[in-house]
């Protein structure tokens, strides 16, 4: 089996949740959650977690209208991603995230001390979570059915 090393993010415009994965592409898991601040600083600050990872892909969630189509937010969130990969020297692959922070607040409410008005970080990572298994699962199936 070929190992793997991906990022998943959840890009928003105040924070990006941030995914790593096993080396084998199995489990996705939430990293950490990046507050924005400027280009300059959001592209430091991932580039650590790609050195630190040896990333070799971006899996960011695209928010498609509820219809399929690329809406205005999945425009703004192409144009961040673009701008990423460009500066990381990194390929991008992207997931319809269709209700992937809907379902990370589901999951997170199951947590006692879980409070979605004061949590927002934690439901951008566990989006970004969602959004990179999902990508992890459908490249393995992919994979098996070859």
């Amino acid at each position: 089996m070929k190992l793997i090393s991906a990022l998943g993010l959840d890009i928003g415009g105040r924070r990006i949740g941030i995914a790593g994965c096993d080396g084998t592409g199995l489990i996705a898991t939430g990293l950490a959650t990046l507050e924005r601040r400027s280009f300059g600083y959001d592209v430091e600050q991932l580039k650590q977690w790609v050195d630190r990872r040896r990333v070799h892909v971006l899996v960011v969630g695209l928010p498609y209208t509820m219809d399929g189509e690329i809406g205005y937010q999945a425009q703004k969130v192409q144009v961040i991603a673009e701008s990423l990969s460009q500066a990381l020297g990194l390929p991008i692959e992207y997931v319809d995230e269709r209700l992937t922070s809907v379902e990370a607040e589901e999951q997170l409410k199951t947590t006692k001390r879980f409070n979605a008005r004061r949590d927002k970080g934690q439901i951008d990572r566990r989006a970004a979570t969602i959004i990179l298994q999902q990508w992890l699962d459908t490249r393995r199936n992919l994979q098996h059915s070859l």
